[in-house]
């Protein structure tokens, strides 16, 4: 799939660009990012380089995982990274979100600005009928961009995620189409109903 370009109220979300390589760099030297994220630490110029110059680039390619980065349409500013990736089979039409936003430009909305954008195109676009987040059991920062953005909590996956070598609960929130009032790809039957055992 090739790169899109969205764009919200204040934000540009864009594909990456060698550019941008000083500027992941010095967000990812954050604690809060290498705490609660799977980027190297120490986090060094080369792996700023490969997220942005090949990582970005193979999702797109590969049609898997489709990140983009954010930018402040006033300044131009990089202020974060989002993406879309699968997390099944097209045919089962589930996609996951993930974010961060840099030091300094955090509190302000912008990834919640972001991440509805980008469902909205996964419903639209991608035919998602449904989009998971997922983050470590107390990443409170994460879980409150995911409900601002309209995710309805699930619940606790344990030892669902593996961090610096251990493994870690995570906390698990969906998106559907209908909660931003899109109608489905596939009918959505939100609860089962089952024939009544009969004792014998």
């Amino acid at each position: 799939m090739d790169p899109i370009t969205l764009v919200t109220d204040r934000l540009l979300l864009r594909p990456a660009e060698p550019g941008d390589v000083d500027a992941v760099l010095a967000a990812c030297q954050d604690p809060g990012i290498q705490r609660w994220l799977p980027v190297p630490s120490p986090y060094e110029r080369e792996h700023a380089e490969e997220y942005v110059l090949k990582i970005i680039p193979a999702g797109w390619r590969e049609d898997r995982q489709y990140d983009l980065v954010l930018t402040d349409l006033e300044s131009g500013a990089l202020v974060g990274s989002a993406g879309v990736g699968r997390t099944a089979g097209p045919e089962e039409r589930v996609r996951s979100v993930g974010f961060w936003t840099a030091p300094g430009h955090r509190g302000q909305g912008y990834a919640g600005e972001a991440v509805a954008a980008l469902a909205r195109w996964a419903f639209t676009e991608l035919g998602a009928d449904r989009l998971e987040w997922l983050a470590q059991v107390g990443n409170e920062g994460s879980r409150s961009v995911a409900r601002k953005a309209g995710f309805t909590m699930e619940g606790v996956l344990r030892s669902r995620l593996i961090h610096r070598g251990v493994r870690r609960d995570a906390w698990v929130a969906s998106l559907l189409p209908s909660d931003l009032g899109l109608a489905p790809q596939v009918p959505y039957g939100a609860r089962a109903t089952y024939p009544a055992r009969t004792a014998g």
